[in-house]
């Protein structure tokens, strides 16, 4: 389904949940690495999902400061999946990108992803090696190989924050999980609509400072949600 690109115009979206000891430099390195790349236009979409620190507080000063900045609020936390709901509906340009504000990507590797866009619909990136606690490390293996399974994708690291996408997916996928779902869904969803998705091998680094909000508790709601999509996709049910 890839079409010739419009023009060189990305959305940076950065969902944000507490993470007042990491959200300047992130905003800042996406702001240096897109005025460095060949782009007609750019802007940071940055979603702060109702954090309770300084957080909001600061995307604020940082959007007065720049107008490539647009800051986003939800007066509560409401999940992972409605914070890049918010920035993909409000972005404006003619690619989408999406990465984390915890700082463990390197914001630079997307120009390795713009010319794979001239081709692809969804470039997902897949981490090189993972820097995440053992326990995680094991979960993620199952459930991508899980996710890979029910949704034939071929894709290897399906929840990587590390993803680039035509604006048209979201033309026509309607996000509807709430969680850590989300990467599941879109990459599901595109895949039964027919784009067409490759992947590009980034590097990974440690988080430093902050705290993530992954837990081991939200394995069970992910499973529920990922039958309830399937049925959802395959059989029909639940679609309005």
């Amino acid at each position: 389904m890839a079409k010739d690109r419009k023009g060189k115009s990305i959305s940076f979206v950065l969902p944000a949940y507490n993470e007042e000891e990491n959200i300047e430099d992130a905003i800042r390195q996406i702001v240096s690495v897109a005025s460095s790349l060949d782009l007609d236009e750019y802007e940071v979409i940055v979603v702060d999902d109702g954090s309770d620190d300084r957080t909001g507080e600061i995307i604020d000063r940082l959007a007065r400061e720049d107008p490539h900045i647009k800051a986003f609020h939800h007066p509560t936390n409401l999940g992972y999946a409605d914070a890049l709901k918010t920035g993909f509906k409000n972005a404006k340009m003619d690619l989408i990108f999406y990465t984390d504000s915890d700082l463990q990507f390197d914001i630079t590797e997307i120009k390795n992803f713009l010319p794979a866009s001239e081709d692809y619909d969804i470039v997902c990136g897949f981490r090189i090696y993972r820097f995440d606690p053992l326990t995680r490390l094991i979960l993620a293996w199952g459930y991508n190989l899980l996710a890979r399974t029910i949704f034939r994708l071929r894709v290897r690291d399906i929840d990587c924050a590390f993803k680039l996408f035509r604006r048209e997916v979201f033309d026509v996928i309607e996000i509807r999980s709430k969680k850590f779902f989300v990467d599941t869904e879109i990459l599901a969803k595109a895949r039964y609509h027919g784009f067409r998705m490759t992947e590009i091998g980034v590097r990974h680094y440690p988080r430093t400072r902050g705290r993530s909000t992954v837990r081991p508790s939200h394995v069970l709601s992910t499973l529920k949600e990922l039958a309830k999509m399937w049925a959802e996709i395959y059989l029909g049910l639940g679609r309005k």
